[in-house]
């Protein structure tokens, strides 16, 4: 599960990675579901063990396939709202969160497929 959230000033929530894949590259928060979970609440928890934010989970944005060390992911992304003036911070496997705007996401070191990704949603940072 991923999860895609923009702040009040339309900025993107991103975080780097500090485990494979993808480590040391930026990339929308999330993880892995567990037993018993909904898409929604592993969405939820996910954020905020990653970035502190309590988000409420809207709909389903599309799935991408990530490729790892001997498996292949199928994540779902989510778009989500949170409330405002959360700001986020890193935690679990993430190194870093921050909200960033369109400039700063093009000066980042991205996750293969992310752009390509939010830019088909229509979900890129607004500002």
């Amino acid at each position: 599960m991923g999860a895609v959230v923009h702040d009040e000033q339309g900025r993107l929530l991103l975080i780097r990675r500090g485990h494979a894949p993808s480590a040391g590259l930026w990339s929308v928060p999330g993880g892995r579901m567990e037993a018993g979970e909904t898409q929604e609440q592993a969405v939820a928890r996910e954020l905020a063990e990653e970035t502190g934010l309590v988000v409420r989970p809207v709909r389903r944005l599309g799935s991408v396939r990530v490729e790892g060390p001997g498996v292949v992911y199928l994540v779902t992304d989510w778009l989500c709202t949170a409330e405002p003036g959360q700001r986020p911070v890193a935690g679990d496997d993430a190194d870093d969160a921050a909200f960033v705007g369109a400039a700063g996401l093009a000066a980042l070191d991205m996750a293969p497929g992310v752009v390509a990704a939010l830019s088909g949603w229509g979900v890129l940072p607004r500002c």
